[in-house]
């Protein structure tokens, strides 16, 4: 067994057992950092196919301020532990049959035999300067560029739907008017008061 075969089985066993660890564990914070390790993990292998771009990305974006913002919001929430469990055993048949059926088409999936060796071989090693950024940036940039563009305009479109949505006008709060205040003389805001001066106190 090759050092490289030992590195994917050691982080592939990580990434399984962190993400078991993610939806059974009962700490909603211990949660979130199994999930960190489960994005490291996946970044690690991800490495080992010389994707060295989204490994870093995965680590920056999600373990940097994804899973940042989830640990804020959790630790900011009083989460009631016992009222989420209140109706767990309610939806427990349920869950058992969805995850049977998606059990059964992953195994159904892996059995086919398309994904061994042979119709997936492993990809051939570059040289050291061989750079996967640039090589992404190609790609994307030139034969998916219309499709890159696109997902921008689509994001761009939630994004500003999101911020309407959660957008409320109060009458109560007070909101700044940059085009008056930049209207704003010195003669508006500062007044000048003559005021005769106190006479000495005596000893």
């Amino acid at each position: 067994m090759t050092f490289l075969e030992i590195v994917f089985y050691v982080f592939s066993a990580a990434l399984v057992v962190s993400s078991l660890l993610v939806v059974t564990v009962r700490n909603p914070v211990r949660a979130a950092l199994f999930l960190v390790l489960a994005f490291f993990s996946a970044a690690c292998l991800w490495l080992t196919l010389e994707a060295e771009f989204l490994a870093i990305t995965l680590v920056l974006v999600y373990v940097g301020a994804v899973m940042v913002l989830f640990l804020f919001v959790i630790m900011m929430l009083d989460i009631d532990i016992a009222q989420m469990r209140a109706g767990f055993a309610n939806y427990l048949p349920l869950g058992l049959i969805v995850a049977l059926i998606m059990a059964g088409e992953l195994t159904l999936v892996m059995l086919s035999g398309e994904f061994g060796d042979t119709q997936l071989p492993r990809p051939v090693g570059h040289d050291a300067d061989y750079s996967n950024t640039e090589a992404l940036g190609r790609v994307v940039y030139t034969d998916y560029v219309y499709t890159f563009e696109l997902a921008a305009v689509i994001l761009l479109v939630a994004i500003i739907a999101a911020i309407s949505l959660t957008l409320r006008r109060r009458p109560e709060t007070r909101y700044q008017a940059p085009e008056e205040q930049v209207k704003v003389r010195k003669e508006d805001r500062i007044r000048i008061v003559k005021m005769p001066p106190r006479p000495e106190e005596k000893p």
